[in-house]
């Protein structure tokens, strides 16, 4: 007869795993969220279309999971957490793989293991509840504790994935780590049920099996996700990390540095003079005896190398969400080669803050506002293009200051440049729109705003120029018939027109 003890010790086996389960499900959800916002952009729609297949998928398992015999649910419930910690473990260095080589079938791949991954873990709860139930545990003691656990797992990935996993294992490491998690479970309950289960021997070893894949997989993830990103970016990658806000790689050809941010690239050093001179030049290039800059993005540095060039300048306030993207920039030697060290500079003050936040709390009033953002394609980043948040910026720049906004491209997504300078408009400012030819990106666009209506763009530059002159700068405040103006409706934070804008713009050059 078995004591009180031997028969609690398999039950509280069967809610641990519970919580393992949860867990790894919501981890892999949240690695192919990520990853898909990573490679495709728009991270609301990756999200809710991942978060619907799982969800929808789950619902399937659950209704399939009564087709399990009574007689084999131990051993199919053994089965199940072995294929989702091989699926699930391998699910994102699967995806890279097949991004970088052939990235036709992403978007079905993507899915099918979202999917497959559903069912399977929409199968586990009611086993481990039928298992349970098999031990005499009351039906409401069941329901309660297999759902408290439950819940708990999903709780205790959601804080552990943003804030430790992913910036520090990456998402390729994570998944294979809550893949050793499953076949963990796997093994565990193999030896407590041992004397229940049939073909022991098979489970053991196909979970061994398992569980050194697993392993090598994540001994060796970070080489594949390396390899994977060559293949997407074409040169030698000379920095790659995952930080809780983006993905960053720097790759090298020759001499020519380049940074991407979630795939999408920032810039080239044998051009950047030319984006960041038609940034920042004709801006304070206008204001004489300019003191105070405040940049809004611009993490690279690289605009407040140009800012620093004027002598009149007493203070730049840099403020970018991200302290590894400023990190990388204030210590890699390449880097900071480029930027000129412009970060070690005693009037450069670095704050690592969103930017609308920050914007809310400060008091200060700037000369001069440069705001270098990446494109507006994802909600998050459409709320800082937004009225709201111009409106915000109006408020702290001076009377007769000016500020510049990189607006995307005004020859390949116009509806969105032409939506910022719209939106400008309805936050109160007279707008100055204008373009220059970036080799690596093509025709760029920009908009100089201010109060007053005042500003003219300058004839001339004191400071020595790589490319821009006054020729060239009359030059951009030209848009030939192609690029002239569309109407547009401004972009509110109820609605993101503009990142509506900028998808469809973007889906009709690469279609």
């Amino acid at each position: 007869m078995s004591s009180p003890s031997s028969t609690r010790r398999p039950d509280r086996l069967l809610i641990l795993s519970v919580f393992i389960v949860a867990s790894c499900g919501l981890a892999y959800e949240l690695v192919a969220g990520a990853l898909a916002s990573y490679l495709l952009g728009d991270s609301v729609l990756q999200f809710s279309s991942i978060i619907g297949c799982y969800l929808f998928a789950m619902g399937v398992g659950s209704h399939l999971s009564k087709y399990v015999k009574d007689e084999d649910l131990l051993a199919r419930f053994i089965d199940i957490e072995l294929l989702v910690g091989l699926i699930g473990g391998a699910s994102a260095t699967v995806l890279f793989v097949i991004f970088a080589w052939m990235a036709g079938p992403f978007r079905s791949v993507l899915y099918a293991l979202v999917f497959a991954l559903g069912v399977l873990v929409g199968m586990e709860i009611p086993l481990v509840m039928r298992l349970l139930n098999e031990r005499k545990t009351g039906f409401s003691e069941i329901v309660s504790r297999v759902l408290t656990f439950d819940y708990l797992g999903a709780l205790f990935v959601s804080l552990l994935f943003p804030i430790v996993l992913a910036p520090h294992l990456g998402l390729a490491r994570t998944a294979f780590l809550f893949g050793i998690a499953n076949a963990g479970v796997a093994l565990l309950a193999i030896r407590v049920f041992r004397s229940e289960i049939r073909q022991r021997r098979a489970l053991t070893l196909r979970a061994s099996i398992v569980l050194v894949l697993l392993v090598g997989g994540f001994a060796a993830s970070e080489r594949i996700t390396q390899w994977s990103e060559r293949g997407v970016f074409g040169d030698e990658i000379v920095h790659a990390e995952t930080t809780p806000y983006q993905r960053l790689v720097v790759t090298k050809w020759k001499d020519d540095l380049r940074l991407y941010i979630n795939g999408n690239l920032q810039f080239s050093s044998r051009d950047e003079h030319r984006y960041h001179e038609a940034l920042v030049h004709p801006v304070l290039a206008a204001l004489p005896g300019v003191k105070r800059v405040l940049v809004l993005g611009g993490g690279d540095g690289l605009a407040i190398r140009e800012i620093l060039k004027y002598p009149s300048v007493e203070e730049v306030t840099l403020v970018d969400l991200d302290p590894a993207m400023t990190r990388l920039f204030s210590s890699a030697a390449p880097l900071t080669a480029l930027n000129r060290n412009a970060f070690k500079d005693h009037r450069v003050h670095i704050i690592n803050a969103d930017a609308g936040q920050w914007l809310e709390t400060a008091g200060t009033a700037f000369d001069a506002i440069i705001i270098d953002l990446p494109d507006p394609n994802s909600y998050g980043l459409g709320k800082l293009y937004s009225e709201p948040f111009y409106r915000l910026v109006r408020e702290h720049l001076a009377e007769n200051g000016l500020m510049v906004v990189q607006s995307t491209s005004p020859y390949f997504a116009p509806h969105a440049y032409w939506c910022v300078v719209t939106t400008l408009e309805a936050a109160g400012f007279k707008t100055y729109p204008y373009h220059a030819y970036v080799p690596s990106f093509g025709e760029w666009g920009f908009v100089i705003a201010d109060r007053t209506g005042r500003y003219q763009p300058p004839t001339h530059y004191a400071l020595p120029m790589r490319w821009l002159d006054g020729t060239a700068t009359r030059d951009m405040f030209r848009f030939p018939a192609d690029m002239q103006r569309i109407e547009v409706e401004p972009n509110r934070l109820n609605s993101q027109a503009l990142v509506r804008y900028f998808e469809e713009d973007w889906h009709r050059v690469i279609r």
